[in-house]
């Protein structure tokens, strides 16, 4: 029996959730992106006592490392690294993509393509076999019409996320599928609760937010 806590505050909305295994035991969300650094600590606080916790009772921290939001990364890494340090527990750092993969793993379709909005007409984006084995990379890809169309010829595609709106309004491919899918922490518990069964973790000197795109100072 393993607890862990497992935050996202990558994209639109932040998330911490506590799990038990591979269970979901509570969850919180915020959906102010201005809000999540005075949020997030009491957040944590507030669901670690109505799991019936202390801090002290947890196994490791899982966090999504990106891409996505310059500053919400800053602010869940660093939040997971001092509580590590503190805890003297593990990190367990999951790429914001990974983590937006397994929404769709039951889904109706040859491949999944989950995209984070990285402003005009830019996504961050990856995609992936049914098995989680990725086909393209995450990478910052420029949206045009032709965008996917070889492997569009021969696959449906299910598009997902922040990002896949800009995208469904530029192709018109018959094999394009959107869906509109949640995204929270709680798609980091697989991941994590295999993560901590494997002993794979990440350094708290070295883990570094997966930005893609360099930083740009005047905001997210």
């Amino acid at each position: 029996m393993a607890y862990i806590l497992n935050i996202d505050t990558a994209i639109d909305n932040a998330s911490v959730c506590i799990s038990k295994d591979d269970q979901l035991i509570n969850i919180a969300v915020n959906n102010n992106q201005k809000d999540h650094a005075s949020w997030i600590q009491p957040a944590i606080k507030n669901i670690i006592a109505l799991s019936g916790l202390s801090l002290n009772d947890l196994a490791a921290i899982a966090v999504s490392i990106g891409p996505g939001s310059y500053t919400g990364l800053r602010i869940g890494l660093s939040t997971a690294k001092g509580l590590c340090y503190a805890l003297d527990i593990p990190l367990i750092a999951i790429g914001t993509l990974d983590m937006m993969a397994t929404a769709a793993a039951q889904k109706d379709c040859d491949l999944i393509c989950p995209m984070i909005d990285a402003r005009r007409m830019e996504v961050f984006a990856a995609l992936y076999k049914k098995n989680m084995e990725k086909v393209i990379f995450p990478s910052a890809i420029l949206l045009d019409s032709n965008l996917f169309d070889d492997v569009l010829e021969k696959n449906t595609v299910l598009f997902y996320g922040n990002g896949s709106n800009k995208f469904k309004y530029v192709t018109h491919h018959r094999n394009a599928l959107f869906d509109d899918i949640e995204i929270n922490s709680s798609l980091l518990i697989k991941i994590s609760n295999n993560r901590l069964r494997d002993s794979e973790f990440n350094s708290l000197a070295y883990t570094e937010p997966m930005y893609i795109k360099n930083f740009y100072s005047r905001g997210t």
